[in-house]
């Protein structure tokens, strides 16, 4: 229990490191990645309004999200999502965790589908 508790203490400084960096605005919105064990989920946040412009997740999609293939899925629907949404460019904010496996295909997909980091 005392490591699990380690790394999340961790990733948590990981995060505010990352969101020191990174502020999405009206122009350029911030993409926020959230993985959990089963499932991850995407965002599109811009933090001078306080609002979300878009989500999609592995759960929204019906995809098994606790592999890469789910999380392809997932920047896919991001992407077409944020263009509905007239959204071309947004800061990629990977919420603490570190720029591979899920959270790298996620980012790959979406920027296959239209979105520019």
């Amino acid at each position: 229990m005392a490591k699990t508790r380690e790394k999340m203490r961790l990733r948590e400084r990981r995060r505010l490191r990352v969101r020191q960096r990174v502020n999405g605005t009206a122009e350029q919105p911030r993409l926020c990645v959230f993985r959990s064990t089963k499932h991850i989920y995407a965002q599109i946040i811009d933090d001078s309004a306080g609002r979300t412009l878009a989500s999609a997740s592995s759960v929204s999609a019906k995809v098994p999200g606790g592999n890469i293939e789910g999380a392809k899925a997932v920047g896919k629907a991001i992407a077409e999502k944020a263009k509905a949404a007239s959204i071309t460019r947004v800061c990629f904010d990977r919420g603490g965790n570190l720029f591979h496996g899920r959270v790298k295909a996620l980012a790959d997909a979406a920027r296959e589908a239209g979105l520019e980091f």
